[in-house]
């Protein structure tokens, strides 16, 4: 862009994380300190060509992104604010939330005037006694600015009607498993940009559907979803489109509104972003009877991946601990897989996570090759099982987020136990640690979908299990919501609920 255009000042900042009402866990500033927080120059460091902005997580985020479009306009100057984002796990302590806000609009205040902000949130974080959380941090940062706000989400983001309101432009993930964070980012910091310098006006549009669970496995490139994201790529691809998204609301939210939802934002034509929503809304609402797949029982997994002879030799069997998946709030202590590995699978080789950060400082002081005694789980929440064993230490590592990591061999099972979050997510979570991802039979990990991307090479076949937990699909059914959602509850048409819950409060 030409030197002769204005010079504009432009904020950047992040508080995130996808929370777990049902987790016990509970999430402290100290969580966000030992995985990304970061201010200033620093920040603005870790969002350049060469940096990482989310070290042993994701090269490259939203503010990366934002970066790139403002750094690619020639005048702006981009001023970094804070980025906090951590693990998720339970709501933010009340204590955590405010020490977090306070440091972002004390940073926006002192930046002096800006033009506008980038801001990177999760839309579906909860904290202790705050309604919405998300929209608390929006409009806080709108008032300190007092400029335009445009705000990245995830695609489980819950959207509510005060924060379609008060984003100037809301865009999310149109990926599933999330691969796009970067183009997020990119596509907010150009809406800013054509607010400010185009004088763009975007009209958005959005439907709020009373429905928890839907669209099968929910991933972007398979049925039954593939058609619907197809579609929405048209639209995102149609001229009169600033962005759109269609957003599958993460189902451990306690949040009254909770449900999947669309959102159509055009440069001007509130009929076509009407008419763009509603659509996507009936796509949406056409696949809420397909569920995802029925989990198998530990027991059961366990036969699967014993008759799967041809997928062992080629390549490892990866079983998804789907009740305990930490990478959508749980804490990571469930013992189940592992007492079921040990106790019913001797004739096979596995690896397992489980955090117990007790039993990780009792082992970090015990010198590899001498064995130990332990009894794992049941301390974040004591409803859980604990399991105890006898093992070799054979390995540890201090990892910057995830803390102590110490492997117990039981002979058969390889147990990786960690002081922090049990983030098995990446073949790395075990091999940095000298244990081949290649060799054993089973894997255990605690995720649903990007799991699958990283262990493509040696995946042979995956199996979800059910043990019982934080993140069981069906948990969200014990919540309370503003009526009747499906698939707890028969729904028969979804446009009455919609309209009460876009209605403009009192």
């Amino acid at each position: 862009m030409a030197r002769s255009t204005p010079r504009l000042r432009i904020a950047i900042g992040r508080i995130a994380q996808e929370s777990n009402c049902f987790s016990r866990l509970a999430t402290t500033i100290s969580d966000f300190r030992a995985t990304h927080y970061l201010e200033g120059q620093a920040l603005l460091e870790v969002c350049s060509p060469f940096g990482i902005e989310l070290p042993g997580y994701l090269r490259n985020g939203e503010l990366t992104g934002a970066v790139d479009a403002l750094r690619a306009d020639g005048n702006v100057e981009i001023i970094p604010l804070l980025s906090a984002w951590t693990i998720p796990a339970g709501p933010l302590t009340r204590d955590c939330f405010d020490t977090l806000l306070g440091r972002l609009t004390e940073d926006l205040a002192r930046a002096g005037k800006v033009d506008g902000v980038v801001l990177s949130l999760h839309g579906a974080m909860g904290v202790e006694g705050v309604a919405d959380a998300d929209t608390v941090v929006l409009r806080a940062v709108k008032a300190v600015a007092n400029a335009p706000v445009t705000v990245t989400h995830d695609l489980h983001a819950a959207l509510t009607e005060e924060r379609v309101r008060t984003a100037d432009l809301l865009v999310g993930y149109r990926t599933n498993p999330h691969r796009d964070h970067r183009r997020s980012g990119r596509e907010a910091a150009q809406g800013l940009l054509a607010i400010l310098r185009e004088g763009a006006r975007p009209e958005t549009a959005w439907r709020s559907l009373p429905m928890i669970l839907g669209g099968g496995n929910t991933v972007d490139f398979l049925q039954p979803m593939r058609g619907i994201f197809r579609r929405l790529g048209s639209i995102v691809r149609d001229p009169r489109t600033m962005t759109a998204s269609i957003m599958m609301c993460h189902p451990w939210n306690d949040e009254p509104r909770l449900g999947f939802s669309s959102l159509v934002s055009t440069r001007g034509d509130r009929a076509q972003a009407e008419s763009w929503a509603d659509e996507l809304a009936e796509l949406l609402w056409s696949v809420r009877k397909e569920m995802p797949p029925t989990f198998r029982s530990p027991e059961q997994a366990i036969e699967e991946a014993r008759a799967a002879t041809l997928a062992r030799k080629l390549g490892v069997v990866v079983l998804s601990d789907a009740s305990d998946v930490v990478s959508a709030g749980a804490a990571g202590e469930n013992t189940r897989p592992l007492r079921a590995l040990y106790e019913q699978a001797r004739d096979l080789v596995s690896l397992v996570p489980i955090r117990d950060a007790a039993v990780s400082e009792a082992l970090w002081k015990v010198a590899e090759g001498e064995f130990a005694a332990v009894t794992l789980g049941g301390k974040i929440d004591p409803r859980e099982p604990s399991f105890s064993c006898e093992g070799k230490v054979i390995a540890k590592r201090m990892h910057p987020a995830l803390g102590r990591m110490v492997v117990l061999d039981l002979g058969h099972v390889k147990v990786v136990i960690t002081q922090g979050h049990s983030l098995a997510v990446k073949p790395s979570f075990y091999s940095e640690l000298g244990l081949s991802v290649w060799k054993p039979d089973i894997v255990v990990v605690k995720n649903f979908f990007p799991f699958r991307m990283f262990f493509a090479p040696m995946a042979r076949k995956v199996i979800y299990v059910r043990t019982e937990g934080s993140t069981d699909l069906d948990a969200a059914f014990k919540l309370t919501f503003d009526g009747p959602v499906t698939p707890r509850d028969e729904v028969g048409d979804w446009r009455a609920r919609d309209q009460a819950r876009r209605a403009v409060p009192g």
